[in-house]
Parts: C-alpha cells; structure tokens; sequence
C-alpha cells in the first residue's frame, strides 16, 4: 500500500481530516482493492484479447451539417447555384478533386477514403450520425457499444475505453454560448448512459458520472483543479522513481501505480507533447483579425480542433479504444448563425484539412495507421441548392464521409452522388452500412455471438449489418 497526501485540512460528513487523498493499496471499488481489481481483470484478458482487435477508433463529429459539395464532392460542372463556393482542389487521384479549402488532405488522397453516396436518412440535429439509430436497438452511441463488449476501462493502463474529447476538454474554461450546439452534446452525453453509466461517455473536460467515479477523494477547489492535479501526481511519481520506492511491491501493486499516475494522468494532457508536434497540431493561429473581416466572424467555431485531434492520438496510444472528436460550428445556412455565402467554411474547412493532415501523419510516423480508424461525418448533408443567404440547409439524402486507417482499403472514392450531389448515384451506404465497418474493424464479431453474458441488443447492434464493401 502507498498513500499521496493532500495537506489541506477537509472535513467529512463526520467532521474527520481527510489528509489522504489516494491509497493504492486500499481504493475500494465494489470491496476489492484496486490491485485485486487489476488481478480480477487480468483472469478475463483472455477472453478480452479474442473479443477486442488491437485497434481504436477515432470519430470526428462535425456538429452540424457539414456540406458534401464543399468538402469533398465539388461538383464544378453543375451550374452557380449548385456548384462548390470554396472552388476545388486537385488530389493525388487522377480525376479526383476536394473542395478548395482541402489542400493538405489532396495531397493524401492515397492515405483516405472518401464516400460519395453516403446519405444519414435525417435532416435533423438528432446525433443520429453516432448512434445509427435505425440498426441499433440500444439507441446508444457507437463509443458506449465499443465499451459494453471491451469493457468500461482498459485492462492493461485503466483507462477508460469511451472517451468524448469537446473544445472543453484541451483548454481549461472554455465555455461555447447556450446554442444548439451545446443542447446537442447535451442529448449526446444522456443517450450514452442507455447501456447505464458505467459505459457513458468519459469527459475530461470534468463533466459526467463517470468523471465524479474517478475523484481522488481531494478537496473540491484542488479537485477542479486539473493542471495542479496533474502535477501533484507527476511530482510524486518522480519521486518514486528516484527513490526506487516501487521496485520490490507485487505486479498487480505495481500496475495500480501505472493506472493511476502514468498512463490516466499523463494521457490526457497534450502539453507533455514534443512543442514542434504541437505546433504541426495547432490550429489556433490559422486566422487572423483580416480574415474576420473578408469571410465574416465564426463564433460558434472554437479554433482548437488541432489540439483535440493531438489528444485523441495520446488517448488511443494510452489504450482508448473509442474516442469521439466533437467540433462544434458546422451550421451551413449562412443566417444569423454564421457567415454569409458559406463563410464559415474557410475557418472550418480548414482546420478539419490541418487538423486531420496532422493527425494522419502523426499516426503514420509513429506506425498507428492500421491501428487507429479515423472517421470524418457530421450529423447530415447540405442541400445542393444554394439558399438566398448563400448558404445550404439541411439535407437528409447526402453527407460527407472520410475515412482512414484502420488496416482498411484507402486511396479510392467510393460511390458518385447524381449530377447535383444530392443524392446517391450508385449504391446508396447508410449510418447503418459505417456502424457494422467500425464494429467489424475492432472486434471479432463472430467471438461477440458467442458471448451469453452481453445483452441480445448490444450483441444484435454489433454483429448485424453489411460493411462498407469496397472498404473491407
């Protein structure tokens, strides 16, 4: 057993000091201790390991309707009122362009895929995107399945396998205004307790059950306090190490020390990062005052997509299984809501295009790619009608679909949306057709219907469905 200390004076309920904030040796879950805990679990790594594949998910939320036509599909034959705003860019696919705000990604056309008739089925602010409602009995979203059949928590470093990664979560107090963006976060987070708390989303950002499950028993100002926490645990676990104070205690002792003061602490805070990498990353500094003044200020964009995608990275490297990304602004009708004449896509257009070239070619260099699957959509399509605003609005037949990675086929466009990209011209793919290519990607789904002990739906939600086909 170890203890940390916290020297401010907390009383309890029952008027005690509570000085010691964490017991390794003592922190009780359910009566066991945490290293029994760990020695519990490793009992059922076994099973786990024929379950779960040695990959993780990244899931790029657009929050909004991002359009087909400007991102990737710019259909520059059709006529003013159709055709993308931001112009086009060629890729490294002969034939194949991006939208104009779409350079770097061009550039890694071979490294993608991108869908073409891809269509949610619904033109509303639902988050039915990350659920596929339609094949998935449990309504839940697509990270609290992954955590239902791999577990709450990651055998090996604890951490916790459903993670939601918003603006919040990389800088301390930010706060986006009341909007929809944040009323549909909100039904985002409730639907990811339909398979109960213990597999909702993980926020770092300090919100959510399971946030509160994780108090190292500190007082509350410490608590909220998240840059001293960390640390307070960093200054101790280099002590530790210079002391040698761990070399003789038990595995299991040992792992509880890894969970809790390496792996969890660490993975969660970009700043460890090489500053060069952060630089690569960062998407803060793209604009400038001039721009706001040529395309019109974005309120609702946060400019830190770059960092969020950087931590998404350090979260599968510590053992996250699913990580989703949420990037908030993506309101296309050019109304009060946001720029005229789709002036929002030049902020959010490109960041997407740095962030996400940078997270590729992170994970590239550090050999990740066939182990992390990245997946770009947002909650529907734009309508391939210019409105007066200059603007589209919401669109329910077409939306935009990246992906890469994985171990999956890259380097194509897959499917051709009709002369106006507003509808599928070849085989129509659906919410439905993504959720069984991301399941099928990381688990066994064979093993999946064997197990008795998952729920019939959970086990329906991940084995049914037909892959992307040209993908798998």
């Amino acid at each position: 057993m170890f203890t940390l200390t916290d020297n401010t004076k907390v009383p309890t309920c029952q008027g005690t000091s509570r000085r010691d904030f964490l017991k390794i040796g003592s922190l009780a879950l359910g009566g066991l201790t945490l290293p029994q805990l760990l020695a519990a679990r490793a009992q059922g790594d076994a099973r786990t390991r024929q379950l779960v594949k040695d990959k993780s998910v990244v899931f790029l939320f657009l929050q909004g309707g991002p359009s087909q036509i400007e991102l990737f599909d710019p259909k520059m034959s059709a006529p003013a009122e159709i055709r993308s705003l931001t112009g086009e860019v060629q890729t490294r696919i002969p034939g194949v362009t991006f939208g104009g705000n779409f350079s770097r990604l061009a550039n890694m056309a071979d490294k993608i895929s991108i869908v073409r008739s891809f269509a949610t089925g619904n033109a509303d602010h639902q988050n039915y995107m990350t659920t596929a409602s339609g094949d998935n009995p449990t309504r839940a979203p697509m990270g609290s399945l992954y955590a239902r059949v791999a577990g709450a928590n990651n055998n090996r470093t604890g951490i916790p396998t459903n993670v939601l990664v918003p603006p919040e979560a990389v800088i301390q107090n930010f706060r986006f205004p009341q909007n929809f963006e944040t009323q549909s976060l909100q039904k985002l987070v409730q639907s990811s307790q339909n398979l109960g708390a213990s597999y909702s989303f993980f926020d770092p950002s300090g919100g959510g059950e399971l946030r509160q499950n994780l108090d190292l028993r500190i007082s509350r100002d410490r608590l909220t306090d998240r840059r001293a926490l960390l640390q307070q645990l960093d200054t101790f676990r280099r002590a530790a190490d210079a002391t040698h104070a761990f070399d003789n205690i038990g595995v299991y002792e040992q792992q509880a020390y890894e969970l809790l003061l390496r792996g969890v602490a660490e993975a969660f805070d970009v700043s460890r990062e090489d500053p060069r990498l952060l630089a690569r990353y960062d998407t803060s500094g793209l604009f400038s005052l001039a721009d706001v003044h040529r395309w019109g200020d974005m309120r609702r964009s946060s400019n830190l997509l770059g960092k969020q995608m950087l931590l998404a990275r350090r979260l599968c490297e510590a053992g996250c299984g699913f990580v989703t990304v949420m990037d908030a602004g993506w309101d296309m009708h050019s109304n009060s809501n946001g720029p005229r004449n789709l002036g929002g896509m030049m902020w959010l257009g490109t960041q997407v295009d740095h962030a996400v070239s940078a997270f590729l070619e992170d994970v590239e260099a550090r050999g990740l790619s066939d182990k992390i699957l990245l997946v770009v959509t947002g909650e529907m399509g734009r309508t391939p009608r210019i409105n007066n605003n200059g603007g589209r609005d919401h669109w329910a037949t077409l939306a935009p679909l990246l992906i890469a990675g994985g171990g999956l086929r890259m380097g194509q466009v897959i499917g051709q949306s009709d002369r106006q990209a507003g509808a599928p011209a070849t085989e129509r793919y659906t919410p439905q057709h993504l959720l069984a290519t991301i399941m099928q990607t990381v688990f066994d789904t064979a093993e999946v219907r064997l197990q008795s002990s998952l729920p019939r739906d959970v086990e329906r939600a991940v084995t049914s469905g037909t892959p992307i086909r040209e993908l798998v």
